[in-house]
């Protein structure tokens, strides 16, 4: 674990145990043992990949919805951002990490069983199929999801999840605001409403980030998501 995170955790009043210093150390070398194997990461230096995955992640520590969430779903999830982290710091929190890629979903499987996070789930679908599944549908206080698509894609991908009150929260480069503009229309006919955009550094000089939180305020409509691949060729 560099002095870097540690430094960058503490200016934003993000509170790292000795077990957290632990598992996040860890799981950050499983990712990159993993890494060899299968493309999990580009970032592999120590300090790059405490900043970019970890302290990323952990900021959405500072966002009131997250702290109150019982159950989080993580749609798109990779590597486990930001999910893994987060349930490394919210351990009473139910987490469901969702992924398309089996392999992904195995190492997943293989870090959950590693670092013993007891309400951790990873599973293998496509979140367009999951959406409507009952099971699923409308069942959790959070979605997260980093990076994953075009937000008026993502949208669709990720709002039936939420129950109403609850909230979807994108992390996004620096092209979000623009995003949120294109994707208003599609939000409103998720039963979506955008709550909140926060723009960051993840150090000096870096690029614009964002994080929005779109509040779920009614039912998605049955028809979404839609399948076939309609939501990424023909945004809503």
């Amino acid at each position: 674990m560099s002095s870097k995170l540690t430094e960058l955790t503490a200016s934003a009043n993000i509170e790292l145990s000795e077990e957290n210093i632990l598992k996040l150390t860890r799981y950050k070398e499983l990712v990159l043992e993993w890494n060899q194997k299968f493309n999990l990461t580009a970032i592999t230096d120590d300090e790059e990949f405490d900043i970019k995955h970890f302290y990323d992640c952990l900021l959405l520590l500072k966002l009131d919805e997250i702290k109150g969430a019982k159950k989080i779903i993580d749609i798109g999830t990779g590597a486990g951002f930001p999910g893994i982290p987060l349930a490394i710091m919210m351990p009473d929190t139910e987490f469901l990490l969702l992924d398309s890629l089996k392999k992904r979903i195995g190492f997943l499987e293989f870090v959950i069983e590693d670092l013993g996070l007891k309400k951790v789930r990873a599973i293998h679908a496509r979140a367009e199929e999951l959406g409507r599944d009952p099971a699923y549908r409308e069942k959790y206080d959070i979605c997260v999801s980093r990076a994953v698509a075009s937000l008026d894609t993502l949208s669709e991908f990720c709002i039936p999840f939420v129950k109403p009150s609850g909230h979807f929260v994108s992390m996004k480069g620096s092209a979000g605001r623009e995003e949120l503009k294109d994707a208003k229309n599609a939000i409103e006919i998720l039963g979506g409403k955008p709550e909140d955009i926060i723009e960051y550094e993840l150090v000096e000089g870096d690029h614009k980030r964002f994080l929005i939180s779109i509040k779920k305020i009614k039912s998605t409509s049955k028809k979404y998501p839609r399948a076939g691949g309609k939501p990424k060729s023909k945004p809503l």
